[in-house]
């Protein structure tokens, strides 16, 4: 998916029913994003934001739907580039064809993955199928390390299992979590999971207390630590704790995404669908792409124009790294 935002993001800190807002919960707010086009598809973004630009190496979390297509147009992204990143695709309802400069052509499905490299660059496109009627999932980049960023393109596609935790299911889409493991490559350690509670169920799941991990709320009410998470909000806690504790509060199914991995130290500077480490980087990966160099390859069998590259803000772009908690001094 390609990255439009300029609006500020918002955040607040979570708290305990009781107030206590010494818990180790940051809640994310997301904020509306309209992807463009006659009927611009918007989607509610929760990463980056000024509050916290990572979580593990997850650096960007689009949220969407569910949308009548026949209201919205659907999704219709034209060919556009990446570099320094992997997408991870997940849907919960819908179909999306993909097709991308290594040739892959695929269709992204409800509880299957679908996770594209770019490291030194790929293109691709999305665009929702005729069949589909309600549009409902997210779309997430992972920052590879400085060693991988220039790696070269890659495609997998996974259908996980689905395996019973206390009060509910997961999926494991990237990483291991309730015994199961995904074996799709990653360049640093993640977790990836959907997450489904039944009405008002708990569950107190092993983690990695090296991971800092990310709840974000589809459906439901969810409390992560004594905060209480709304629908599009995505709750983060840092590293140190090796359970993590979740309540549907609500009388319905909720549902999730838990995302984690260590800390990624490294500073990265994003700019539009690049990811590089430098203001140099994104001019020379911009100027590639307006190029058409082969760097990024094409996209055949997509019906229309490529996206053209915005232009270049006038002034440096600077690396992103996330703050310091609101309860610790340093990150």
């Amino acid at each position: 998916m390609s990255n439009t935002e300029v609006k500020p993001a918002e955040v607040r800190s979570g708290a305990t029913p009781d107030g206590d807002s010494t818990t180790r919960v940051q809640v994310l707010a997301a904020r509306d994003v309209p992807l463009g086009g006659p009927r611009a598809m918007t989607v509610r973004r929760t990463l980056p934001q000024r509050a916290r630009t990572l979580i593990g190496a997850w650096c960007f979390a689009d949220h969407y739907g569910p949308d009548d297509v026949a209201e919205t147009g659907g999704m219709d992204v034209a060919p556009h580039p990446h570099t320094g990143l992997q997408t991870v695709s997940w849907l919960f309802s819908g179909e999306i064809e993909h097709r991308d400069s290594l040739g892959s052509h695929a269709f992204v499905r409800p509880g299957e993955l679908n996770l594209m490299t770019g490291g030194f660059g790929i293109c691709h496109s999305e665009v929702s199928t005729p069949q589909t009627t309600v549009l409902h999932g997210v779309q997430l980049w992972v920052a590879l390390p400085d060693a991988h960023r220039n790696t070269g393109r890659d495609f997998h596609h996974y259908v996980p299992n689905v395996v019973k935790v206390d009060g509910g299911e997961a999926k494991v889409f990237l990483g291991s979590l309730a015994g199961d493991r995904s074996p799709v490559r990653t360049f640093t350690p993640l977790l990836g999971a959907e997450l489904t509670l039944e009405p008002g169920a708990t569950t107190t799941l092993a983690v990695d207390p090296g991971f800092e991990h990310g709840v974000l709320v589809d459906r439901g009410e969810v409390h992560m630590a004594g905060a209480l998470l709304q629908p599009a909000e995505l709750g983060y806690a840092a590293p140190g704790e090796a359970t993590l504790t979740l309540t549907n509060e609500t009388d319905a199914d909720a549902r999730m995404l838990l995302l984690g991995g260590p800390p990624f130290e490294e500073e990265i500077v994003m700019w539009w669908n690049f990811i590089g480490r430098s203001h140099e980087d994104i001019v020379q990966a911009r100027e590639a792409w307006q190029q058409a160099s082969d760097r990024f390859g094409r996209v055949e069998g997509y019906d229309g124009d490529r996206l053209p590259a915005p232009a270049l803000p006038n002034a440096t772009i600077t690396p992103r790294k996330n703050p310091a908690l609101p309860w610790k001094g340093t990150r």
